[in-house]
């Protein structure tokens, strides 16, 4: 199983991320931010384990989460299929 990461929104202050960038994640930490890849990691883990998070009032296989850094940037998470 594999995780898409995309990056929905971007006011990184170090111009590390930008708009449209994805990473897809099969067990290794990909080239973002330490910082918000430690925020994300638990969905990620998650979702390469099968399981589902509570999005609003449902339960998906997708997560949105903002940056810890005032939330300048946003990022998606959901199962990839190739």
């Amino acid at each position: 199983m594999k995780v898409k990461l995309e990056v929905l929104e971007s006011k990184c202050r170090s111009g590390y991320h930008k708009k449209g960038d994805t990473f897809i994640v099969e067990d290794l930490c990909p080239p973002i931010c330490h910082e918000l890849w430690q925020c994300i990691y638990p969905n990620v883990y998650t979702l390469l384990n099968g399981g589902n998070l509570d999005f609003g009032s449902k339960k998906c296989k997708m997560f949105r989460f903002r940056c810890p850094d005032n939330g300048r940037v946003l990022i998606k998470g959901e199962i990839y299929d190739e």
